[in-house]
């Protein structure tokens, strides 16, 4: 009886023990479980322990210990979640800052950079005539998969911390000429900021003498997003402390071109550090193009993201480009027609003898206009490529690429000498030719009338968002918009090859067929495809965004 009752108490004891084995764990992990997981829960001891007898990890009694199940348990939960909320951490693109290449929700996203469109002529509804639709024209260039990327290194990011800790060093900046050329001046403000450890003042804008221009930062550009976007790799203050207004800064007003970073740390940072502000003019092109990763990272950053226009800029440029858009795809033409570009680049308008001699006089009384080799003659400028075009050859161009005559065209860029009669064969060739003034509302631009900058930077937003974009000779504008269609997936923009093409322009007897054929073989690989910035030295990666800013499948295995 006593043998009885202890194996009786023995079996109670146990089923009590049974009754209250279980575990709680959220429905969502349970959900992730297999049912051999889940019946492993539900075994009782002898159960487990005769299944543990075949079992590899009987060896170690992991499968005895509850808390090792649990453990388990809530990796695999975790991990589901990771994928539903579809965060991969081992994506192809492990990256702090992507751009997504579609938005349908809007032209531009709001928030990355200036306007950084991604629409391409897929997205476009367009509803002109039977020509323009089969038109090849308006075929984007092949991405060869290339996405924004902006991974910093971990020296990087580790170097951030006491960077933005850092209350002994004021950088300020005063930057000059027209918008894109400041803008250039900005980015390379960041970085010099970054090189030295600074926080940075936000810039200031000289006056523009020739245009008489007083616009500010604030006027311009988004302040607050320009602060939020560097937040992680440069401090920036709007003014500087109350403690330094008095204070004397180091002033420098004539630094050497294409400076190192090396350069700069040895030259100011000893005297930054004894005087606490350091201040900075004239940096047009002062920092080298051929920078370390990080800093070339950095360098697209604040280009094609820190640097947003205001919002009242932001939203009547985009009101603009939807009416351009508001009938089909449209090609955005930056002309340099202006009597100062003629007289700079020693070239002529090619209108008549009239305007020329006007260009021939101007430069004669202000020889210093003339930016370089004024030993050349005008006609062997002309061949080098070094020359603007001219309406007549802008037409000629567009004919050869295959632009269709319904084509509708927006043209950006200041008055042009000789008036309406200067773009006369391009309006004649495509009657679909519209500036700014044109799509606005009466009243629209009346705020900014005397604000080139303003201006300059509406006609940015509607050439960076159109289908194609080609301008008719380099400068700040066409550079910057070039490197930001690139970053924004390599949207259609046509080079002029110039120093190759000028020779078949000059040859009149040459029959219209065979001429379009080899201009439009000249511009096959010119039309936007990637192209790598390291294949040669001096490139701006604000031009160039691969390798450093920019990343396919392919690159990445190679890293």
């Amino acid at each position: 009886m006593a043998i009885s009752k202890s194996v009786n108490n023995k079996k109670q004891h146990l089923n009590h023990l049974h009754h209250h084995c279980y575990i709680s764990v959220p429905s969502e992990i349970i959900t992730s479980l297999s049912s051999t997981s889940l019946q492993s829960l539900a075994d009782t001891p002898k159960k487990t322990a005769a299944v543990a007898k075949v079992n590899y990890f009987s060896k170690f009694k992991i499968s005895k210990n509850p808390r090792i199940w649990f453990l388990f348990l809530f990796v695999c939960g975790f991990l589901y979640m990771l994928k539903v909320y579809k965060f991969d951490p081992f994506s192809s693109y492990p990256c702090g800052i992507v751009a997504k290449k579609n938005d349908s929700s809007s032209i531009s996203r709001k928030n990355d950079g200036l306007t950084l469109s991604l629409s391409l002529t897929s997205m476009v509804k367009i509803d002109g005539d039977d020509d323009e639709k089969k038109s090849d024209f308006w075929e984007q260039p092949d991405g060869l998969g290339y996405k924004p990327c902006l991974d910093f290194s971990n020296e990087y990011k580790k170097s951030s911390v006491e960077i933005l800790k850092d209350r002994s060093k004021y950088l300020v900046v005063v930057v000059s000429g027209g918008m894109n050329q400041q803008r250039n001046q900005i980015v390379d403000a960041v970085v010099i900021a970054r090189i030295l450890g600074a926080t940075l003042v936000v810039p200031i804008l000289q006056v523009n003498v020739i245009w008489g221009d007083e616009s500010e930062f604030s006027d311009i550009f988004d302040v607050e997003h320009f602060k939020m976007s560097l937040a992680d790799d440069v401090r920036v203050i709007s003014s500087l402390p109350s403690n330094h207004l008095m204070s004397r800064p180091v002033e420098e007003k004539h630094t050497p071109l294409h400076v190192s970073p090396q350069w700069i740390r040895s030259r100011y940072l000893k005297r930054m550090r004894r005087e606490g502000v350091l201040l900075l003019r004239g940096l047009d092109s002062r920092l080298s193009k051929d920078l370390p990763s990080d800093l070339q990272k950095l360098r697209c950053k604040v280009a094609f993201h820190a640097l947003r226009f205001a919002p009242p800029i932001f939203k009547l440029g985009n009101k603009l480009t939807e009416r351009m858009r508001s009938k089909g795809p449209y090609l955005a033409l930056h002309l340099r027609m202006e009597k100062d570009v003629w007289v700079r680049t020693g070239c002529l308008p090619g209108l008549s003898s009239k305007y020329d001699q006007i260009i021939y006089n101007e430069r004669k009384l202000r020889p210093e206009l003339l930016t370089s080799r004024s030993n050349m003659t005008y006609h062997d400028r002309k061949l080098a490529g070094l020359c603007p075009l001219n309406a007549l050859e802008v037409t000629r161009l567009l004919k050869a690429l295959g632009a269709p005559k319904n084509a509708r065209i927006f043209w950006a860029g200041g008055d042009p000498l000789g008036g309406k009669e200067a773009l006369l064969p391009l309006v004649k060739e495509f009657p679909n030719f519209y500036n700014k003034e044109d799509l606005a509302l009466p009243g629209e631009l009346e705020p900014f009338a005397k604000k080139a900058s303003i201006m300059a930077a509406l006609d940015y937003i509607i050439s960076e968002n159109s289908d194609v974009f080609m301008p008719s000779h380099g400068g700040n504008m066409g550079h910057a918009i070039q490197g930001h269609r690139a970053y924004a997936g390599h949207k259609k923009t046509i080079t002029p090859n110039k120093r190759q093409m000028l020779s078949y322009f000059l040859n009149s007897s040459l029959p219209e067929a065979e001429f379009n054929k080899i201009i439009f073989g000249l511009h096959r690989d010119s039309m936007g495809q990637p192209v790598i910035r390291t294949s040669k030295s001096g490139r701006d990666v604000t031009k160039y965004p691969i390798p450093e800013c920019m990343r396919n499948d392919t690159l990445i295995q190679q890293v």
